[in-house]
């Protein structure tokens, strides 16, 4: 009777393991294990190459020279009170010097190698949310200045200041319950640059508004929030199939109004592949905010306001946040995998079009893979001006409108609570009835 040994080859001699054994030891955070001679890493099975990848991801530690210390100190004269300017500069409120904080981009290398990710790299800031209860949100420092104990309620503000030395303290190194980002990208539109084009907005689209909405419009009310996101680069393959057609002949039958047009095309079936790369590209990162409850809110207008120039998001720092609000990360990598992947899918789609300009009756594409060799997830803070407003519909828990000002471009898109018989009368006086009942139900069922 033979016997066969399944605790790795021995061959070599004790204590050498053969190829292909398994290693007591996991590779390094964000490492490929290593394969055995002669195989091929591009040709394994999808389901190989994910066990393969599933190490823990390498993280890239961003933060800022206070981080541990809990004091972000001017760097001319050390005072810790500091205030942000449009110019995306940091201003001492004691001696008024400014400075820059360094790029992440340029420091962490954050927009090269993208086709050399393989697995999750992500920032220290992306890691996995902890829920640690109603406690999660306060962090508590001890001062450097005078030795007192100072708390933070992260769910309010990221800095306070101390009651006894007045040394301003600030939430510098990354907590579990997702209020400290990687990066922020600081405010450059001023208050009143957004108020100006809130204003202008609204007023072009005034003479459909609601009455109660002219009456009670206050752009003053704006408030300069920053929005979590996760901005990921990516090193993905796609494959698609269905089905195209191209057109080989027409014709009319019938007469008058009762005309009907027939078209002849041969089917062909379509099948493209494609490799690319995509760099930063934004994913809310928030629940509250990437829940399109149409009936409810307006919060799809935010993302018409992308894009934003992340090239130039600096090292967290909560110095940046001093007058503005901002909402926590609530969200972790594995809960946002899906829409990565739908968006990377929509982005091959893109990619092969200009392949498809001789089907000219269009393809349909019936199956469609991805494969996602790597990714690089980096949490950031966007600047937006936000203007709300919140309309009521009798006992309807009713629907709040957003006006957003993208808090770097300036571009501006929101939603207005409007008199439908209105829409409708304007359609009925520039189109045909058909078209002013389309509006109507639209405006009345479709958000």
């Amino acid at each position: 009777m033979s016997s066969q040994n399944f605790d790795g080859d021995r061959g070599g001699g004790a204590g050498q393991l053969g190829p292909g054994s398994v290693r007591d030891v996991p590779p390094p955070p964000g490492e490929q294990i290593p394969l055995p001679e002669g195989l091929d890493y591009d040709k394994l099975p999808e389901a190989v190459r994910e066990e393969l990848e599933g190490s823990d991801p390498e993280v890239i530690d961003i933060r800022s020279g206070a981080a541990g210390s809990g004091v972000n100190r001017c760097p001319k004269c050390g005072a810790s009170e500091t205030k942000p300017l449009s110019s995306g500069e940091l201003m001492c409120m004691f001696c008024r010097h400014k400075w820059t904080t360094e790029r992440v981009e340029e420091k962490y290398g954050l927009g090269e190698g993208i086709d050399k990710l393989v697995g999750i790299v992500r920032g220290a800031g992306a890691a996995d949310i902890e829920d640690a209860g109603d406690s999660a949100h306060i962090v508590t420092f001890k001062c450097i200045g005078c030795g007192a104990e100072v708390a933070i309620n992260t769910e309010n503000s990221m800095s306070a200041r101390c009651h006894w030395c007045r040394h301003v303290l600030s939430v510098n190194e990354q907590i579990a319950n997702g209020a400290v980002p990687d990066a922020v990208l600081p405010f450059r539109i001023s208050k009143e640059d957004a108020i100006r084009r809130i204003r202008q907005f609204a007023g072009r689209r005034s003479f459909f508004a609601l009455k109660a909405f002219k009456k009670e419009f206050t752009p003053e009310n704006v408030l300069g929030v920053f929005l979590p996101y996760m901005i990921v680069d990516a090193n993905a393959a796609a494959e698609v199939q269905g089905e195209g057609e191209i057109e080989t002949a027409s014709y009319t039958e019938g007469e008058g109004n009762n005309k009907t047009t027939y078209y002849d095309a041969d089917v062909y079936a379509v099948e493209r592949k494609v490799k690319f790369l995509v760099d930063d590209l934004p994913i809310e990162a928030s629940s509250q905010r990437s829940n399109f409850d149409r009936k409810a809110n307006t919060n799809n207008i935010i993302n018409t306001i992308l894009p934003f120039d992340t090239e130039n998001a600096v090292a967290w720092d909560a110095s940046y946040l001093a007058g503005y609000s901002s909402e926590k990360r609530d969200l972790n990598i594995d809960g946002m995998m899906p829409v990565l992947e739908d968006q990377l899918l929509s982005i091959a789609r893109s990619e092969v079009l200009h392949t498809l300009r001789e089907y000219d009756r269009g393809v349909r594409w019936d199956r469609e893979h991805l494969d996602l060799k790597g990714s690089r997830w980096v949490v950031m803070y966007l600047p937006v001006w936000l203007y709300s407003y919140h309309q009521k519909k009798g006992r309807e828990r009713g629907l709040l409108h957003y006006i957003a000002v993208n808090g770097r471009t300036g571009e501006t898109m929101g939603s207005i609570p409007i008199q439908t018989w209105k829409l409708l009368l304007a359609a009925l006086t520039l189109g045909t009835v058909l078209e002013g009942a389309a509006i109507w139900l639209i405006a009345m069922f479709g958000g």
